[in-house]
């Protein structure tokens, strides 16, 4: 039978979580942009709240709906975004690799400049991948959308600077993570455990079954056609560890030691082509024996299809529901949300099939979002601070790359998270005397025009630090707070051309500014 989609507006309305929520039309509106978009641009709240907030938020719950034209024609100007995996590591990465064996070989042979602009041409490949997330994050109409990338990226995190992942990103984000984020978790589990660039994070494409466990037939052609693969052996549990601790049940999910091994055997075969940079799965190096994970056996010889089959179980598991839950309503709501809150949503998570949209849209209609308790309640992450800052004060930016600069030394350089945990979205990780200094000075350096490619008129949104509070933040500051910015107003004889950007750049390292 179909389902019933309830528009958000009305949702809100049957709930009575607007009317009780005892926040004002405007608050409600800020609150809307802050958590479900990258903060406010100039006059933003004002056409949300003439829109109205529900309208608003149903519309970025249906992002492909969204016309995103402007945005897209900007992003295409990015040559190797539209590159496949084999055509990136064909250009970019194996000219690197023969050109070191070159020089390793016979030092004569290569020209060490050709070796450094064949370094800076692989480079290149990461910078046009962190440009197109800067533009889409600051500039997107489809909001919700990017702060879902955002989550997502961080919650299958995979680090650039492992080795070719670097050359594999590009098509994670574009062909693994994106098309996903709104349809069923299996398909996105699915998605990423296929993923050459999870397979090689994670170890999983060297992960092979030992020869004793493979099909003895097939490990005979193996050995005639392919002999340095038939004598690879050795099973890599990284991949099947995380999956289960990070992408679906959770630390306290319920497995033991034995689960990983046994799910790293499931998983054995599992890896690249070497010659398109695509998933293939290899039954030759796949373990055919019997296994057991979470008390279901997988009889001998199950091949691909026993992945198949634990990535359904895992997928639709409680624990995987609240595990789910618990994080989305860590980024949506509070760093320690309210465990009925996550109980509600964990149940829409299994009651829909893991439908992520239904699951998004639970948080957003619960009365506990629109709590006054959850307003201003996360400090924003260096990637949602520097995002923010941009769109407030309305900059173009015609060269993306000194963000990207900017939050390395904030400390959140895209795609640079190490750990599979990928970032965190808790306060603690990002508050200390450092790491606000260094948001002070960019929010300055913004606002001054210091940040070369980028550019903001602060003269054009307001002439005194009420009006540019109102045009940068909706009107989101404390009297404590506009008074010590006038407290450190540099004097009247300094001109506009001081006075205005600084005034712009305290606001955007206040107190207020820091959280959403």
């Amino acid at each position: 039978m179909k389902r019933l989609l309830v528009p958000l507006s009305a949702l809100l309305l049957l709930t009575g979580a607007a009317p009780d929520s005892h926040l004002t039309e405007r608050q409600r509106a800020l609150h809307a942009l802050d958590r479900l978009a990258f903060g406010p641009r100039p006059g933003e709240v004002d056409r949300v709240m003439a829109e109205g907030v529900g309208v608003w938020i149903d519309r970025q719950l249906q992002p492909e709906r969204i016309d995103d034209s402007a945005v897209e024609a900007r992003v295409r100007t990015f040559e190797t975004l539209r590159m496949t995996n084999a055509e990136l590591m064909r250009e970019f990465y194996q000219p690197v690799v023969q050109a070191r064996r070159e020089r390793k070989h016979d030092q004569a042979a290569s020209d060490p400049e050709a070796i450094r602009e064949l370094r800076q041409n692989s480079r290149r490949v990461l910078g046009e991948l962190v440009a197109q997330r800067i533009v889409r994050a600051e500039f997107s109409e489809r909001q919700l959308n990017e702060v879902m990338v955002d989550f997502w990226m961080n919650h299958f995190n995979v680090f650039a600077g492992k080795g070719i992942d670097r050359f594999l990103l590009t098509s994670y984000e574009r062909d693994t993570i994106r098309p996903h984020i709104w349809g069923r978790f299996e398909d996105l589990l699915l998605a990423t455990a296929k993923s050459p660039a999870m397979l090689f994070y994670l170890d999983n494409a060297r992960s092979v079954a030992d020869r004793g466990r493979r099909d003895p037939r097939v490990q005979r052609r193996l050995a005639i056609r392919r002999p340095e693969m038939a004598n690879k052996g050795g099973i890599n549990e990284n991949y099947a560890r995380e999956i289960m601790e990070l992408h679906t049940l959770g630390v306290d999910g319920g497995y033991t030691q034995t689960d990983v091994t046994e799910l790293a055997r499931v998983f054995t075969g599992w890896s690249i082509d070497r010659a398109t940079g695509e998933f293939r799965f290899r039954p030759a190096l796949h373990d055919e024996g019997s296994k057991s994970v979470l008390g279901i056996h997988f009889p001998a010889g199950g091949g691909m299809d026993e992945g198949l089959r634990i990535i359904h179980v895992l997928a639709h598991h409680p624990a995987t529901a609240h595990h789910i839950a618990l994080q989305l309503c860590q980024r949506l709501v509070s760093d320690d949300p309210p465990a009925a809150l996550v109980d509600r949503v964990a149940r829409k998570f299994l009651d829909t099939g893991g439908d992520l949209r239904e699951t998004v849209k639970a948080v957003i209609g619960s009365p506990e979002f629109w709590d006054p308790a959850a307003d201003h309640a996360k400090v924003k992450t260096p990637f949602e601070y520097v995002i923010s800052a941009l769109r407030a004060v309305q900059a173009t930016v015609d060269d993306p790359l000194p963000i990207a600069r900017a939050l390395r030394q904030i400390g959140e350089p895209l795609y640079g998270a190490q750990p599979p945990t990928g970032y965190s979205d808790k306060a603690d990780a990002w508050i200390n005397t450092g790491a606000l200094i260094n948001r002070l000075n960019f929010a300055l350096a913004l606002a001054a025009n210091r940040l070369p490619g980028v550019h903001t008129d602060v003269a054009a949104l307001g002439s005194d630090v009420d009006r540019l509070a109102m045009a940068m933040t909706g009107g989101d500051l404390t009297e404590a707070t506009r008074a010590t910015i006038r407290s450190r107003m540099p004097a009247d004889d300094a001109g506009e051309n001081a006075r205005l950007p600084m005034i712009a750049g305290l606001i955007l390292g206040s107190p207020e500014f820091q959280r959403r």
